[in-house]
């Protein structure tokens, strides 16, 4: 009878110092900033492009890590781009069959292979880096497409929401790595990422709050409550994506998920946190009627 195996676990590289660590947050943030922006700002079929590229870049990381059950990668990809396809030019019915139609390809191509050990594992992990990356790149154009009619006139809000949930989540961010770091002593969830730390938790949550609240002030058509309520959502949603990578991570042992950004880990590892922050901002946007 043929036996099932977990996935091949890989020995965590040593942990860097805190100046290398900040080095890095540094790099990476002038690189991808000006790139963010202008997917950002034009919309369209150049964000949808740039989400696919980057959505294929962590699917990638993803398989990789998981190499050992041999995941059938392309039936990721192909449904990774017909998601975003139907988000951009199809309703929402037309994303429920693209996963309904994702099994059957997923199963035939993981058929395909010469040897099928594994097979289970193989469509588990592919169709988990579907839902965990390709879900939230969905509900990030469609917060991106977001407007309303505002004494007559239509109103674009989705740009300036995306801008809102992708500041609150990195100043978030970085409020709780300054203040984990300078102030944390009492570690919140040690079986899964053991340097995180309560007050870093706190601080993110009030830095990324404000800091929603503080790009909403830009947005006339966003009152101040409402921006408040929902960079709160946002800054609270941040560390549930970031331990929910780490504990992939745990389980699989490695630091990070790719070398894309050298130090600084993958692409994986840069969007973990926007990953849930980006659908808890457009249903939160919905809501209260922003879309």
């Amino acid at each position: 009878m043929a036996t099932t195996n977990a996935p091949r676990r890989r020995e965590a590289p040593p942990r860097r110092g805190g100046g290398s660590d900040l080095g890095a947050r540094v790099l990476v943030a002038l690189i991808a900033a000006p790139v963010a922006i202008v997917m950002v700002w034009k919309g369209g079929e150049l964000f949808t492009l740039g989400l696919a590229v980057l959505g294929v870049i962590a699917l990638g990381e993803l398989y990789g890590l998981m190499e050992r059950v041999r995941p059938p990668a392309l039936a990721g990809f192909l449904t990774l781009i017909a998601l975003l396809t139907a988000a951009f030019y199809g309703e929402p019915r037309h994303v429920v069959m693209v996963l309904v139609a994702a099994f059957p390809v997923t199963f035939l191509l993981a058929l395909a292979r010469p040897r099928r050990a594994n097979v289970s594992w193989a469509i588990a992990a592919t169709m988990f880096g579907v839902l965990w990356i390709g879900l939230p790149m969905v509900h990030a154009i469609w917060l991106r497409d977001l407007a309303i009619e505002q004494d007559g006139d239509a109103i674009t809000t989705g740009m300036g929401l995306v801008f809102d949930v992708l500041i609150a989540t990195f100043i978030g961010d970085t409020f709780a790595y300054f203040v984990g770091r300078g102030y944390g002593r009492s570690p919140f969830a040690p079986l899964i990422s053991p340097n995180k730390t309560l007050e870093g938790l706190v601080g993110g949550v009030v830095g990324g709050t404000l800091a929603f609240w503080c790009a909403g002030l830009y947005q006339d058509w966003l009152t101040g409550w409402d921006a408040l309520l929902i960079g709160f959502l946002v800054a609270i949603t941040a560390p549930l994506g970031d331990l929910f990578e780490s504990l992939i991570k745990r389980d699989l042992q490695v630091k990070d998920t790719g070398r894309l950004f050298g130090a600084h880990g993958g692409v994986l590892d840069r969007l973990d946190a926007v990953l849930f922050t980006i659908v808890v901002g457009y249903y939160a946007a919905v809501g209260l009627g922003y879309g």
